[in-house]
């Protein structure tokens, strides 16, 4: 188990040159579900055998070499979950298709065999020996849960001069493309360790971005569901209006596999009531001419010429693979961020306290004025780099039963969803909505924090509540850049076939390569 506290700042930044190739264990690299599947039933691989090779790439790369830190901690019992599936397989009594599957669950989600800190020190002692629902999903599948991934402590929401990827506890997560850049955020750690083949797939979740955001600028897939259709119960929150745990894989595919075992309802998170209507294989029906005859609405943000290039270039690609493209403008919607905010930081606060009252009492902070009194006290630990002038502001609402964040919550519900995404669906008379999903990644800046620039598609789809995948468009000037496909409440099904038929078109994927910073030659450096 590795916990390790981010001290100063060369600790934090320092460079190490990428492991050498020879040293790396490649057999698991790229490697798909289907793919690991195929090795288990053939017995060319047990199922310890793959969860041991990847803890191998973890030491190598994550704890070692290019020093990922997207790992904070391993399952003590990670091989012998594996063992146990290979009984499993050798009885003839597989759970389902995640059996003997190694998943990797970000640091702000519950699993019984870790404390669960959201890259906090304030909860370094918050071992609940519970499961969250969407892991005890999982392991009712046979998932092998491998460890916890680091994050943007408190998911990002602690600072709004914050260094995504930066956590007390697990220190900065590194980009595998370039390692002086950001991972993005809040699930940092879950986009860069599958970006570098550290498990097959990982558990992230989204607020507004942190799964979408690590995932384009990891070169990944991600999909934020539509709210209520997996389980919140024992995550640290943020809101519950807006959060979601959500998949994170290489592939479409994968996604799909993996969300389908997320998907449940749960009698602790109302908001799920309705899940169990919406359980089904979401990758069964994935089809590669599924663009055929599709209308697809689209618009182009403001962003720079690289990016620019690749969104025609992908926009291209939808056409030949048969879609009917329409361009559609953003609807101007005055007020949607402060209303956002108002909502966030007022359930924030009641939402966070809530979950504390569930922590052992191990955990002293119990309310967010704890949680900032902590922060103060050990400021050189857990703010050598920005404060917490969001958690401060937070700490001032009012409550849930305060009338400004009521008519908040009501407008920005309405702007982002019938006054937008619906408002453009209808004015181009189309199915599903793309964009570029942010622009690529920028330099990790302690100093200044994130530097962000370029378009970001996730506050529409992260305030209604409906869904956003995320599918690689390739590198600009050596970096991932994403397209994001964007619908209606549970028009899942829709998206990931629409991305999958992107995906097998393009193959823009490209392999990390673990550079400690990019060539001269690859165009500019600070964006």
């Amino acid at each position: 188990m590795r916990r390790t506290t981010c001290l100063a700042l060369a600790t934090a930044l320092t460079l190490a040159a990428p492991a050498a190739a020879q040293d790396l264990p490649a057999t698991f690299e790229e490697n798909s579900i289907d793919e690991l599947r195929g090795m288990m039933a053939s017995g060319q691989r047990s199922s310890a055998e793959i969860a041991e090779l990847y803890l191998q790439r973890i030491k190598l790369l994550d704890q070692r070499g290019p020093t990922l830190r997207s790992v904070i901690a391993i399952s003590p019992n990670a091989l012998e979950q594996a063992r146990a599936s290979d009984a499993r397989r050798k009885a003839g009594k597989l759970k389902g298709p995640l059996d003997g599957i190694p998943v990797l669950i970000k640091d702000n989600i519950e699993t019984r065999e870790l404390p669960t800190t959201a890259g906090s020190l304030a909860l370094k002692d918050n071992w609940t020996r519970h499961d969250a629902p969407v892991v005890a999903q999982l392991r009712a599948q046979g998932a092998v849960i491998l460890g916890k991934t680091n994050l943007s402590e408190w998911a990002n929401i602690r600072s709004t001069s914050s260094m995504s990827g930066w956590s007390a506890v697990g220190g900065l997560v590194r980009n595998p493309y370039a390692l002086d850049r950001t991972a993005c955020g809040s699930s940092s750690g879950s986009g860069a360790a599958v970006a570098a083949s550290l498990a097959p797939v990982a558990i992230g979740t989204e607020t507004d971005g942190s799964v979408v955001c690590p995932s384009a600028m990891n070169g990944l897939v991600g999909l934020k569901p539509t709210l209520g259709l997996v389980s919140r119960t024992r995550i640290v929150p943020i809101s519950h209006s807006q959060d979601t745990p959500g998949p994170m894989a290489r592939t479409v595919k994968d996604a799909a596999i993996l969300f389908s075992a997320m998907v449940g309802t749960d009698p602790e998170d109302a908001a799920t009531k309705d899940a169990a209507r919406f359980r089904r294989d979401y990758a069964a029906s994935l089809s590669d001419t599924a663009l055929r005859g599709m209308r697809i609405g689209y618009w182009r943000p403001q962003m720079d010429a690289g990016l620019g290039a690749s969104f025609d270039a992908a926009l291209d690609q939808l056409r030949l693979a048969g879609a009917i493209l329409v361009e559609v403008k953003m609807p101007e919607l005055k007020g949607l961020g402060d209303a956002e905010s108002l909502v966030l930081y007022t359930e924030l606060k009641a939402d966070l306290a809530a979950y504390l009252a569930t922590t052992p009492g191990t955990v002293k902070t119990r309310t967010l004025a704890d949680v900032i009194a902590f922060n103060e006290a050990h400021r050189a630990e857990e703010m050598p780099f920005f404060g917490q002038e969001s958690f401060l502001r937070a700490e001032k609402t009012k409550g849930l039963a305060d009338p400004e964040y009521l008519a908040a919550r009501t407008s920005s519900q309405r702007q982002a969803g019938a006054e937008g995404i619906h408002a453009m669906l209808k004015a181009g008379n189309v199915q599903l909505l793309v964009t570029p999903t942010y622009g690529t990644p920028w330099l990790s800046d302690p100093a200044h924090g994130d530097q962000f620039t370029g378009p970001s598609a996730s506050e529409l789809p992260a305030v209604s509540g409906y869904p956003h995948l995320t599918v690689p468009m390739g590198l600009v000037d050596g970096l991932p850049a994403g397209l994001s496909f964007i619908g209606t409440a549970y028009s899942e099904p829709l998206l990931l076939n629409a991305g999958y038929a992107y995906e097998q078109a393009s193959h823009a994927r490209v392999v990390p390569q673990f550079r400690a910073s990019l060539p001269a030659d690859l165009g500019p450096r600070g964006r």
